[in-house]
């Protein structure tokens, strides 16, 4: 008699899970109140940094988390762990550098590392990038924004 109650709150559990991925699309709106508020529902999955004013892109939340730790986010080369690397994290402002660089080397050195390239073994390989060209050519992007001159101000 004591499995009765425990049976029913599992079928009733179980119920439930299968109703709640029954439907992706948000419900229509009431028919009431012609005042009243949409209701919220599940909304489509969107690209990353589309359609979000002052938003990070998926590039830039990524050099931001992965990147920035040893060349920083100003791109200097002195982010909070470079202190203890050696050798130091490339200075992506040094317009030298971007000139003697091409966009497919620093893809090739973002995906499989620099000690493949016989850089350094502290810079570690993102395979994944490998098919994620727009996020490669988005991290390059910003790292080629660091060896541009700030504009000047009036």
């Amino acid at each position: 008699m004591r499995s009765l109650p425990i049976a029913v709150t599992l079928v009733l559990s179980m119920s439930s899970l299968w109703a709640c991925g029954k439907n992706s699309e948000p419900p229509p709106p009431t028919s009431g109140s012609p005042n009243a508020r949409p209701e919220s529902g599940p909304s489509r999955p969107r690209a990353a940094g589309a359609g979000q004013p002052g938003g990070a892109s998926q590039a830039e939340q990524m050099f931001g988390s992965m990147c920035a730790m040893c060349h920083g986010s100003d791109g200097t080369g002195r982010g909070p762990a470079s202190a203890s690397l050696n050798p130091k994290p490339r200075d992506y402002t040094d317009a030298a550098w971007q000139a003697s660089i091409t966009d497919d080397q620093i893809k090739e050195a973002i995906v499989k590392g620099g000690q493949a390239l016989g850089k350094s073994p502290m810079m570690p390989a993102q395979p994944q990038l490998a098919d994620q060209p727009e996020l490669l050519n988005g991290l390059v992007q910003i790292i080629r924004k660091f060896g541009k001159p700030a504009a000047s101000q009036p």
